[in-house]
């Protein structure tokens, strides 16, 4: 290799300090690397808080006057006095009031001047000294804002939509419920994201697909992705009650005094035959998933049986399809925040999270994996994408055994029948526990005992062709892995968690508002099978998904059911079930009549996400299983279940 000469190499380096020299006087920050995470340097105990109502532009209780929804602020004092504008982070909810947030029911408080000194959750103690905004908006009828609930619909989604558009500049707000003196946000630069559990990451879904501008991310806690789906199964009801119920549940006495309108508009538009209507389409969030602008971070509990997880795929999907950037976490849980489960990895991840997407930072939290899912109770792994590349639909088909309704589950089409009498005093539990047994209440499907462990990743469909013997049917099809695990325990009253007494702390407290909260751990079960998706239809949907018809009986039909998204690896040793039945005890509703079904093993088959495919499935079904049962062990990166721990 030839030398430099040295003259040339002196030169280079002059030139080189010279140039280091301006770049520190002309342009200092230049010489800075570029932040990447917000740090606690503004004061909490000095934060502003006040509270503004914002102009939605509708007049839901009739009382002749625009509905003000109410916007309870905390903000740093500091960046607005260097005349520096934030982003801001928004929890809208209908249960401020009436019911609280979080695992301790947290309420909103005030001051006499009636500026927020409680506000639930850790968002504002955490994310306001970093130089955030927290944003807590009552939804319409709740609380102190004007207007009435209405689940999901106009008025709800407005709540939330106007508030964005005001911190834009787009809406008009006031500094009292009633009073005309105009409200700013001048401290704000727009940058908005949505986070909330249940019905509050809801309203996210719906402010999301609207396509606001201003909206940059939204984080969905085990979020509703079409209100449909939550009160029906494909006809079949879920719940004894209709989203009035709900309303009324919520609303606040001034609302409940105007609102009786909005109140039969919900009874009308959901009758409980489980048809579709004009209510639900409006309320359907999905089919406007092209529209949504905002990136999403959404998490969902796998068992959860409230908000279940179709929600969380039909939502996934048709992002997917638009190409929204999209990160999960998928847990073990039922009805769970993940501050309530992996708080520290939550806390962590959040931040970066809102760093990126509302500051601009490049911290890397984009090119992670996509998917952290909790594999056993405290143990997690990651996917780079969701579902796996190579995770690909695989027909899985049910045949006779040699007992009835003993069957096998296996690439080869079956013949024959089975048959099953609705009981509704009997549910997945009970069907998978008798598995190996001839039950009148169900019909079973089973693998030999794999040899490899099997992954499912997504969403399946469960084709079903069978002959009622009464004018009113419905289905219920699980899958079900059998083999001991020990799991949380998301049928106990906590969900998959049980709360101590010790607390840890999320950001800075002062007196009226506490960032300290209590921990849990893990509660967990022995069981000996693990039902990991179900899906619910009444076969008299099977001509039209949105409207049910009287069955002949007698005559056979055919119904795809669609199962609930999971993630669930059937460890080698350990059996796949599918499971056909009728009424799910406690999860629907039961039809009118008791029927007899027979279900033509011809013509029904499951379309399973497997990953890997039907080779994975074949290579998984043949050879040798081992001689102990594994506990499938984890098939990705193992996750930590801390990061490290948040002041």
């Amino acid at each position: 290799m030839p030398t430099t000469p040295r003259f040339t190499t002196w030169r280079t380096l002059a030139a080189a300090a010279v140039a280091l020299f301006l770049a520190a006087v002309l342009t200092p920050t230049a010489a800075h690397a570029a932040p990447r995470e917000s740090s606690p340097v503004y004061s909490y105990a000095n934060a502003v808080r006040e509270a503004v109502w914002v102009d939605t532009g509708l007049d839901a209780d009739g009382d002749g006057k625009a509905d003000r929804v109410a916007v309870d602020i905390v903000r740093p004092r500091e960046p607005a006095q260097q005349g520096r504008r934030i982003p801001v982070i928004m929890d809208a909810s209908p249960y401020y009031s009436c019911c609280g947030r979080g695992n301790e029911s947290q309420l909103k408080t005030y001051d006499a001047d009636g500026a927020v000194v409680q506000m639930p959750l850790f968002y504002d103690n955490y994310f306001v000294p970093r130089g955030y905004a927290f944003v807590g908006v009552d939804l319409a009828g709740t609380n102190r804002s004007d207007g009435c609930v209405d689940v999901g619909g106009r008025s709800d989604i407005q709540s939330a939509k106007a508030v964005i558009d005001w911190l834009n500049g787009r809406a008009r707000a006031y500094t009292t419920r009633t009073g005309t003196t105009t409200a700013t946000a001048d401290w704000s630069n727009g940058r908005t994201g949505m986070i909330g559990k249940s019905w509050d990451g809801t309203i996210a879904n719906g402010v999301a697909a609207t396509g606001v501008k201003g909206l940059r991310t939204i984080v969905p806690i085990s979020a509703i992705s079409s209100w449909y789906d939550y009160y029906f199964a494909q006809g079949a009801p879920l719940y004894g009650s209709g989203p009035d119920w709900l309303s009324g549940y919520v609303e606040s006495p001034a609302a409940r005094a105007k609102c009786a309108a909005v109140q039969r508009q919900l009874v009308d538009g959901a009758p409980r035959t489980g048809d579709w209507t004009p209510l639900w389409t409006e309320r359907d969030y999905v089919k406007d998933a092209a529209k949504v602008k905002a990136s999403v971070f959404l998490t969902h509990g796998l068992q959860d049986l409230n908000v279940r997880t179709k929600h969380l795929g039909q939502w996934w999907d048709a992002l997917a399809k638009n190409g929204v950037q999209r990160k999960i976490w998928l847990s073990q849980t039922g009805h769970v925040d993940p501050f309530d489960f992996r708080r520290d990895a939550w806390v962590d991840t959040l931040h970066r999270w809102f760093d990126h997407e509302l500051l601009g930072y490049d911290n890397g939290v984009d090119r992670e994996p996509m998917a952290d899912i909790e594999r056993h109770p405290d143990q997690w792994v990651t996917s780079t994408t969701w579902p796996p590349r190579d995770t690909r639909a695989t027909t899985l088909r049910p045949a006779q055994g040699t007992l009835p309704g003993v069957g096998t589950l296996g690439g080869a089409r079956g013949h024959g029948t089975e048959t099953f009498t609705d009981d509704p005093a009997l549910g997945e539990t009970d069907w998978a526990a008798a598995i190996d047994t001839p039950t009148p209440a169900k019909a079973g499907f089973v693998t030999a005992p794999l040899t490899r462990d099997l992954r499912l990743a997504g969403s399946s469909k469960v084709i079903v062709t069978a002959t009622p013997s009464t004018p009113t049917a419905h289905l219920s099809a699980v899958l079900v892995d059998l083999g001991p695990a020990t799991i949380r325990d998301y049928a106990d009253g906590g969900e998959g968690i049980t709360t101590l007494t010790d607390r840890t702390c999320a950001g800075e407290s002062t007196p009226g508002d506490s960032a300290c909260y209590r921990t849990t751990r893990a509660r967990t079960t022995d069981v000996g099978q693990t039902v990991f998706s179900r899906g619910w239809a009444d076969l008299g949907t099977w001509a039209d998904p949105g409207k049910g018809a009287p069955l002949t009986p007698g005559k056979a039909y055919t119904i795809t059911v669609d199962l609930a998204a999971t993630d669930h690896v059937v460890p080698a040793g350990h059996r796949l079930a599918l499971i056909v039945a009728g009424t799910d005890k406690d999860l629907i509703d039961p039809p009118a009549d008791t029927p007899t079904l027979t279900v033509d093993l011809a013509r029904t088959s499951a379309d399973v996400p497997l990953v890997g495919g039907a080779a994975a499935f074949a290579r998984a079904t043949t050879g040798t299983p081992p001689a102990a049962v594994a506990d499938g062990g984890f098939d990705g990166v193992r996750a930590p279940a801390t990061v490290h721990r948040v002041p």
